[in-house]
């Protein structure tokens, strides 16, 4: 899915800095240990693939991955919890895995919390997998939780599918 072809008045579209206002409220409704808005604006700055999911220029939700050599690794997925059990998540995490792929990378990574059960159906409906674990990754209330880390491997491009899609 490219920039634009989200269903009816669906927008997907790079992340923008005036979007971190929007992005701010979902992200504190969302979360009970949200990010801080200098977080999203680094990532930004940094070059990550930062994208708003909008429909009639409201944020319904975003995505932020990072590449290094032939890895991707989502860092924050998020839906408005106003917003969520519409298909948008997948939205944006179909997405990002077509991103990954067209820059090449052969395996996406992410983190996600064991008790944020929704986000574990979407991945595993995605076929990722669990790698391994993160003793106290997250903050928690009454001390931390653990993080699972998960893994999907991409299918490689031909040189056939490389040419066309460049």
């Amino acid at each position: 899915m490219s920039a634009g072809a989200t269903p009816a008045n669906l927008l997907l579209r790079p992340m923008r800095e005036h979007d971190l206002v929007q992005v701010m409220e979902i992200e504190q409704r969302a979360y009970e240990f949200p990010w801080t808005s200098g977080i999203f604006a680094d990532c930004l700055r940094a070059g990550y693939s930062c994208w708003s999911l909008l429909e009639d220029d409201r944020l319904l939700g975003y995505g932020i991955m990072t590449m290094a050599l032939d890895e991707a690794h989502v860092l924050n997925l998020c839906v408005d919890p106003h917003r969520q059990r519409r298909g948008h998540a997948q939205q944006l995490l179909d997405h990002l895995v077509e991103v990954a792929h067209g820059r090449g990378a052969s395996r996406i990574f992410l983190e996600v919390r064991p008790s944020n059960l929704p986000a574990r159906r979407l991945y595993a409906r995605n076929d990722f997998v669990q790698i391994a674990v993160r003793r106290g990754y997250y903050p928690a209330h009454g001390g931390r939780e653990d993080a699972w880390v998960l893994s999907r491997r991409l299918a490689q491009s031909t040189g056939s599918e490389a040419r066309s899609t460049g």
